[in-house]
């Protein structure tokens, strides 16, 4: 056994090896092994690129004004939706920057606030003993391309709530009433500080059981570690919050 070995190796070498160093030796065999029991490497490529044709989502760029439920404040000018949820856009002022490219004087932008974070998840099953990862090719009016690759639930406590009127979002129920389900990492991490303000999301990897039957939409492939790296060479294929998540393994 490979695992076995390099245990073997390392403990020769004076290394002292415990359950989270055997984890981690399994982990990296699994980057480095192209095992996937499902979908082939260019499989995954030529379903995301399918994907990408088929998508019939149209993005215009309009004022704020024609915007439906977000309303501007006429005394602070934040921009606010009628539900109170989502988030909110605001004026911040930023000074004693001495440590910035600016020097001292500062500067002025808008921020998205008031986002409570939400949950980016990835679901884990292992196939015929191999840990495969459930994405989804997502659709975000921002992205190049219209679509990237992202987590298996990529959902802000708004979303969850159902605060725009629609459904929950698909596997939800495993994030947030984990069931029958083992959690692998699940911690708070900050977003990106120049855009959101104080804003975090809980970061996690789930585990179902490898008897489960799973219900996966057409959006949803099973990939391997090793793919994701592979995908990560390709320029804007791989979402950002899948690189955030991974980065724990």
């Amino acid at each position: 056994m490979v695992v076995e070995k390099i245990k073997s190796i390392l403990e020769s070498n004076g290394y002292e090896i415990d359950s989270e160093t055997i984890s981690r030796i399994q982990v990296m065999l699994d980057s480095i092994r192209d095992d996937n029991q499902i979908n082939k490497l260019n499989d995954v490529i030529e379903w995301f690129n399918k994907k990408r044709e088929e998508s019939d989502m149209i993005v215009e760029e309009i004022s704020i004004n024609e915007l439906d439920k977000w309303n501007v404040d006429n005394n602070s000018g934040n921009i606010t939706h009628e539900s109170g949820g989502f988030f909110e856009v605001i004026g911040v002022k930023v000074s004693n920057t001495f440590d910035r490219e600016v020097g001292k004087k500062g500067w002025t932008q808008p921020m998205i606030a008031k986002n409570p974070g939400g949950i980016l998840g990835i679901l884990m099953k292992k196939i015929n003993g191999i840990p495969h990862y459930l994405l989804q090719a997502k659709a975000e009016p921002g992205n190049i391309g219209k679509l990237q690759l992202s987590p298996t639930l990529q959902a802000t406590t708004s979303n969850l709530l159902k605060a725009h009127g629609g459904i929950r979002p698909l596997f939800a129920e495993y994030f947030d009433e984990p069931k029958n389900a083992k959690i692998i990492y699940a911690k708070w991490q900050s977003e990106d500080g120049g855009r959101f303000h104080l804003k975090s999301n809980f970061n996690m990897i789930i585990e179902v059981n490898e008897n489960e039957e799973l219900a996966i939409p057409d959006s949803f492939i099973w990939i391997t570690l090793y793919q994701i790296k592979q995908l990560l060479k390709i320029e804007n294929f791989v979402g950002p919050h899948i690189r955030g998540i991974i980065s724990y393994l």
